[in-house]
């Protein structure tokens, strides 16, 4: 996405429709896809995305919520608003049947991508890229997102390698997981983003 699409106009209602109803590329299993399925009508009536549900083991248990507003922020107040709403709803459906701690917050500078438009929006960027299954026999990608290809359902990534630089398209349906690189051009953005 351009600098100037990151500088857009506010969203319209019918815009922020039409992202809440975006799906994941990319879906939990087991309890995380519990936690999903439970939370995520919640996030979108409070006007959030999910973008991502892990249990993590450090320190006992935690389980992060990773949520955005439509226009990919969110505040450290959205963080509190999702958490006292979700909060009661995982007592009552008790998908974890341990203790854990709850943890809201934003995806991050490196930020998990996680449907066909965060492709889009952060075309330009480094990222990390992880295949269900292999292409050209590979499963582990890493280069420049160049977007997603229209009428084809597939992401576009472009490699550099020893002989070269390489354009690799993967179909969607084969996305295991993908984020940004943390590095100074995206930390620039986050920067520039941030001021504006």
């Amino acid at each position: 996405m351009s600098t100037d699409e990151r500088d857009a106009p506010p969203l319209t209602g019918h815009q922020v429709e039409s992202i809440l109803d975006e799906p994941r590329l990319v879906a939990e299993t087991g309890v995380d896809a519990r936690v999903a399925a439970i939370v995520d009508p919640v996030l979108i009536d409070l006007g959030y995305r999910l973008v991502r549900v892990r249990m993590l083991g450090m320190n006992g248990l935690t389980l992060q919520i990773l949520a955005e507003r439509p226009d990919g922020t969110m505040s450290v107040e959205d963080c509190e608003a999702v958490s006292r709403a979700i909060s009661p709803v995982l007592d009552v459906d008790d998908p974890v049947d341990k203790a854990y701690h709850l943890e809201v917050s934003s995806p991050g500078i490196d930020r998990p991508l996680v449907r066909r438009t965060d492709f889009d929006r952060w075309a330009g960027f480094e990222a990390k890229v992880e295949l269900a299954v292999p292409v050209e026999g590979r499963k582990r990608f890493r280069g420049w997102l160049l977007g997603t290809r229209d009428g084809e359902g597939g992401i576009r990534l472009l490699q550099s390698l020893e002989t070269g630089v390489q354009e690799i398209w993967f179909p969607l349906d084969s996305l295991e997981e993908a984020k940004l690189v943390l590095n100074d051009a995206l930390i620039r953005e986050s920067l520039r983003a941030g001021k504006a």
